[in-house]
């Protein structure tokens, strides 16, 4: 009788193995998707008030959403996760980084065999074998590699970056896919960006409506500018273990050209990493400055700003859920900025941040720029570098004088640096520069090249 009980219970579970098998290879089974239809198809206190309850929304966001996830690292990992999970089945996701063995603590769907692959190829492979249905298309990539035609294709972007400068730069693609008619914007070119960022124990998520709300570069302030030593004490009289690093990259790179002519510095190349720790040691032991490390030389590169897993799930948690929202218009989405800080105690608010009218990326009349006459090229590009609502980073600016566009400064080519470096000890009447000039500045921030209309102040 016991045998015959055990070979009765056995047959169940190769049935219902049986079963599972046909019903995961199809991508569903009965009951799947039960979580989700609670809010698509029935009507609640909370939801928004023109949505109306349908089995279509579900069908949507199965058979039709595409979703971009930008980034596959801390934030990225939990995205992939939730998004696949909700029901969204087309995503593609974005990161041109390698894994470290360093990720492995908090992006969780790497393992140590994956190190030195790469993120979103491991990411997308696991994702895609573990949800039966997901189809997540992976780009070992970056961002500017592609172009509009690419971006078009999305209904929403989501960004887990850890680089303003790349958020900047989609917050601008967004824009400049932008249609308008007569001045009037037409909203079927709109494609929201949700936004989340961590830093330690606190962490922000927000959404953006291109052209309706407050884009990145609107709340730039939020974003203090990157630490900048001064050229000075980079070259000259280094105290810190920082500044020889500095000194490696800003200087050293340049005039040797160690991996060749025009080669860019890489901060997720080992190899670029490893030379300068070697030049900045070299520049430590020279003036007995202690504290050079491999890992303090990745860091001074790439500006790394420290990850706590649990804060990385509560913010990618609420992106997930905005996109969510949006998809599928069953509540109001968050208007527009979420803030959560755990740091004493537990502590979030969200309010609305405001879009303003003068903004460099999102408004529609170039920026002013007030200068005296006698004002240097140096002054203008001091300005655009670490003025709090602009913060460029290595800005190319070009004007048209007598017909012909003239390059004033570019300091990304070396040998176009060098030809235009004198131009910044020159006051703006010697360069031609008359009032109401428009300068265009072209800057790794942004896809876009942004005007400025120069004034003469007296």
């Amino acid at each position: 009788m016991l045998r015959s009980r055990k070979e009765k219970k056995r047959r169940r579970i190769e049935d219902l193995t049986e079963k599972m098998a046909v019903d995961v290879s199809a991508g569903d089974w009965d009951g799947r998707w039960n979580h989700v239809k609670k809010f698509l198809e029935r009507s609640g206190p909370f939801t928004h008030p023109d949505f109306e309850p349908s089995t279509e929304s579900l069908q949507f966001l199965l058979d039709t959403c595409k979703i971009l996830v930008i980034g596959a690292g801390g934030l990225g990992c939990e995205l992939l996760k939730n998004l696949a999970l909700s029901g969204f089945r087309h995503i593609h996701v974005v990161d041109m980084d390698t894994i470290d063995i360093s990720n492995l603590n908090r992006q969780f769907l790497f393992r140590p065999k994956d190190v030195g692959r790469p993120k979103a190829e491991v990411a997308a492979d696991f994702v895609n074998n573990r949800i039966p249905g997901c189809k997540v298309v992976p780009y070992f990539k970056k961002i500017q590699d592609f172009d509009e035609s690419f971006y078009r294709q999305f209904h929403i972007i989501v960004c887990g970056l850890d680089s303003i400068i790349s958020r900047r730069w989609m917050n601008g693609m967004l824009l400049s896919l932008l249609s308008y008619e007569d001045g009037v914007l037409d909203t079927s070119s709109i494609i929201p960006l949700i936004d989340g960022g961590t830093e330690g124990f606190k962490g922000n998520a927000r959404v953006i409506l291109p052209g309706i709300s407050a884009c990145i570069d609107c709340t730039l302030e939020f974003y203090p500018p990157q630490i900048n030593f001064p050229m000075c004490t980079i070259a000259s009289m280094p105290r810190l273990p920082e500044h020889c690093v500095e000194y490696a990259r800003m200087l050293q790179w340049p005039k040797d050209k160690p991996f060749g002519d025009g080669v860019a510095l890489d901060g997720d190349n080992p190899e670029h990493i490893q030379w300068v720790f070697q030049r900045a040691e070299e520049r430590a032991a020279e003036f007995n400055i202690t504290g050079v490390t491999y890992r303090l030389t990745q860091g001074v590169v790439k500006r790394i700003i420290p990850a706590v897993a649990s804060t990385n799930a509560v913010i990618a948690g609420s992106c997930a859920t905005e996109v969510f929202k949006i998809a599928s218009s069953a509540y109001i989405p968050l208007n527009n900025y979420l803030v959560f800080n755990d740091v004493d105690g537990l502590y979030t608010y969200t309010f609305e941040a405001e879009r303003k009218e003068n903004c460099s990326a999102c408004s529609q009349v170039p920026q002013d720029l007030q200068f005296p006459p006698s004002a240097k090229l140096q002054d203008v590009l001091e300005y655009l570098t670490e003025n709090a609502s602009l913060q460029m980073k290595s800005p190319a600016i070009t004007t048209t004088l007598e017909g012909k566009n003239k390059t004033l400064y570019l300091q990304t080519v070396a040998s176009i640096e060098q030809r235009t470096r004198p131009n910044l000890c020159k006051t703006l009447k010697e360069l031609g520069l008359a009032d109401g000039q428009e300068l265009a500045v072209a800057d790794v921030t942004t896809p876009q090249t942004v005007l400025f209309k120069l004034n003469f102040t007296t």
